[in-house]
C-alpha cells in the first residue's frame, strides 16, 4: 500500500450556538514519486460562462490547498448520497421530510453552478450526507496544553483520498467526502448548513470573512444565498491546478 492508499481524514466543523469553525489536522501526507503532477482541468461549463458584472470580488485568500492541490472535481455529475441513518427514508415524520427537503434544495442550488446528482446507493457516490449528529472530537488548548472539549456541533465535513481504480477507466487520484448534518438543530438553520457544508465538499475548503457569503464562518439570523463571492471563489479554485483526477 503506498502513502496515498491510506486515508487521511480532515475536518471542518461548525458548532451550534455561536458556529465558530474548527480545524482539525491530523497527520500528513507523503507525497510518492507515481503521483500525478499538478495539473488544471477545464473549467465545467456553467463556471467557464459565469460573469460577475458587478465585480463583487472572492476570498480565494481564505482558501488553502491541501498536500495534493485544491479540492477540484473533474468527473461530472458529482453524485451525493443522502443517508437517514437508523431512521428510513420513508419515514412520514415532519422533522425527517424537512431535513430531506433542505438537503435536496442545497443540491439543487449548487447543481446551478456544478454538475450534482442526488443517487439512491452509497456505492460510488462522491459526497455522502448523513442525518447524524457529529461526534465531540477534543482538541489541544495552545495555551494550557490542557485537552479541551467541544460544545455539540451541528454539522461537520470531512474528506479522504484514495486511489479510484476501474477495469474500464485508468486509475486516478481521488477524494471523496462525508458530511454529517444534525437532526436535532431547528429546522431553520438545517438549508443553510447544507448548503454552506456542499460548499466545503465542492471545494470551497475554507470560510469567507463575510456574513452575506454561505459560505462565511459563522451562522447569521438571516441565513445568505450562494453569493457572487462563493461563486467567484469557487471558479477560482477550478481554475488551480491539482493532483486529484489525474491519471497515475
Amino acid at each position: 500500500m503506498t502513502n496515498l492508499q491510506r486515508k487521511w481524514p480532515r475536518a471542518l466543523a461548525i458548532f451550534t450556538t455561536i458556529l465558530v469553525l474548527a480545524v482539525g489536522q491530523w497527520g500528513g501526507m507523503s507525497l510518492s514519486a507515481d503521483v500525478p503532477p499538478l495539473q488544471a482541468h477545464p473549467l465545467p461549463p456553467a463556471l467557464a460562462e459565469w460573469q460577475d458584472t458587478a465585480n463583487s470580488g472572492d476570498y480565494f485568500s481564505e482558501i488553502k490547498p491541501t498536500e495534493v492541490g485544491y479540492l477540484v472535481w473533474s468527473e461530472f455529475p458529482i453524485k451525493v448520497y443522502i443517508f437517514m441513518g437508523e431512521e428510513s427514508p420513508a419515514n412520514n415524520s415532519s422533522s425527517s421530510k424537512k431535513w430531506v427537503e433542505a438537503l435536496l434544495q442545497a443540491v439543487q442550488e449548487w447543481s446551478v453552478y456544478l454538475p450534482l446528482e442526488v443517487v439512491k446507493e452509497p456505492d460510488g457516490a462522491d459526497i455522502t450526507i448523513l442525518r447524524s449528529r457529529p461526534p465531540l472530537r477534543p482538541s489541544l488548548d495552545p495555551s494550557t496544553g490542557q485537552l479541551q472539549l467541544p460544545r455539540v456541533r451541528s454539522a461537520e465535513t470531512r474528506y479522504e483520498f484514495y486511489i479510484r481504480k476501474s477495469p474500464d477507466a485508468p486509475t486516478v487520484l481521488s477524494h471523496r467526502f462525508n458530511i454529517q448534518i444534525s437532526p436535532n438543530q431547528a429546522p431553520i438553520y438545517t438549508l443553510p448548513s447544507a448548503r454552506h457544508e456542499l460548499g466545503h465538499a465542492l471545494g470551497i475548503w475554507g470560510h469567507s470573512p463575510k456574513e452575506t457569503d454561505a459560505l462565511y464562518f459563522s451562522q447569521v439570523r438571516n441565513s445568505p444565498l450562494i453569493s457572487p463571492r462563493d461563486i467567484n471563489t469557487l471558479k477560482r479554485i477550478y481554475e488551480q491546478p491539482t493532483r486529484l483526477g489525474w491519471q497515475l
